[in-house]
């Protein structure tokens, strides 16, 4: 799960936030938005 690992990794840094729809995970950070 390549892509759960990023996630992860994304959502420690400060300012992100994890947003679950419709099975689809989103990481919104403020700081450094993607």
């Amino acid at each position: 799960m390549k892509v759960r690992a990023s996630i992860r990794s994304l959502a420690k840094q400060p300012g992100s936030k994890v947003v679950r729809r419709r099975g689809h995970t989103y990481v919104i950070n403020k700081k450094n938005p993607r």
